[in-house]
């Protein structure tokens, strides 16, 4: 059997999301972002693993993430309440999608150490090697309590979800999903619903990015982020409340070293 043989200088592709739930009072969800299965221990852990492996995405919604701009789409978590025969909660409520961000290698290693430690160290060291065909990407998603109603319905969970999914599909709408799983704690259902939809928006965000040649590299840095940065040197001259915005930007590409004078002498000139 024979093929073509795969391009070892393919563009490769990595993602993580931060995600914020600030709807039960439960602390920030950072996947890839030092929030880590390796910090999580016992039953928390076994929590986390059981709402993973019971949840299943009836509906997915049929448009993809925006490259260029935030997406908001909807979700109706249907699940079963605990310790009760036949009563099944609907949560309906809104997810906001950050503008996916380019972030640097750099970057993007700092926060696999921060997270995984020593472990991660091998593949940092890969991530230093093949920086300059690395295709990374930042994706935000938030949700918020007054966003989310609920209702509690007395019947079968099939029913339900039979009922819920007929709803959905007659409205038509291309940013709604439909999700199953448990009801504590349900927000890693969400989450896992959010790992589904960033992987079908991965590749067309990625090529949308590609074409205007935003990862292309300039100095170990891609081109999108030196973007970022000009943008917010032009906010912090004109708004002093800005630099330390400004500051936090460079320190979290790893650039600050590299814009450090920059940065100083704007610091100066405010102060004239």
């Amino acid at each position: 059997m024979t093929g073509k043989r795969a391009d070892a200088r393919a563009p490769k592709i990595h993602a993580f999301a931060r995600v914020d739930f600030r709807c039960t009072g439960r602390p920030v969800i950072r996947a890839g972002e030092g929030e880590t299965m390796e910090r999580m221990h016992g039953r928390d852990a076994d929590n986390f693993w059981y709402a993973v492996n019971n949840t299943e995405i009836v509906l997915m919604p049929s448009r993809q993430l925006e490259t260029f701009g935030s997406t908001v789409f909807n979700y109706y978590m249907v699940s079963e309440l605990m310790d009760s025969i036949d009563q099944v909660r609907v949560r309906e409520g809104q997810v906001k999608a950050e503008r996916p961000k380019v972030i640097t290698p750099a970057s993007y290693a700092k926060l696999l150490l921060d997270g995984f430690g020593d472990e991660a160290r091998q593949f940092i060291e890969w991530i230093r090697t093949n920086r300059k065909d690395l295709r990374i990407l930042q994706y935000g998603f938030a949700i918020r309590k007054e966003e989310i109603t609920e209702q509690v319905y007395r019947d079968h969970l099939k029913t339900v979800v039979d009922r819920v999914r007929r709803y959905v599909t007659q409205k038509n709408d291309p940013l709604s999903a439909v999700v199953v799983g448990v009801d504590n704690p349900w927000e890693v259902c969400i989450l896992k619903l959010l790992v589904e939809i960033i992987g079908e928006s991965m590749p067309t965000n990625v090529g949308d990015l590609d074409r205007r040649q935003m990862f292309s590299d300039t100095g170990g840095v891609p081109r999108a982020v030196r973007r970022e940065i000009e943008a917010a040197f032009t906010a912090a001259r004109k708004d002093a409340s800005r630099v330390k915005e400004l500051g936090r930007l460079l320190q979290s590409h790893d650039v600050f070293e590299e814009y450090e004078d920059r940065f100083f002498a704007l610091i100066r000139s405010r102060q004239k």
